[in-house]
């Protein structure tokens, strides 16, 4: 599946909502070297339950605004 996100950095605290057909991700890391992009890996794979291996940012590896695609399990889905 590919989900659009809106990902929120160096929040006080991790947390995952759809809002407008899009996911807001807040996430606690900072936007430097790869450290947010990093924990949104981790975030939404716990989130979906599948491991790390399979999300993957599609799009915006700079941005805010991300596309990322998510390989879900035949059992899950």
């Amino acid at each position: 599946m590919i989900v659009e996100v809106k990902v929120v950095p160096k929040s006080s605290k991790i947390s995952v909502e759809k809002k407008n057909g899009k996911l807001h991700v807040k996430l606690t890391a900072p936007p430097e070297k790869g450290k947010a992009n990093k924990q949104l890996v981790e975030v939404l794979a716990e989130h979906f339950g599948v491991s790390k291996s399979k999300v993957k940012i599609l799009k915006g590896e700079t941005s805010h605004n991300k596309v990322v695609e998510i390989r879900l399990d035949a059992s899950v889905a």
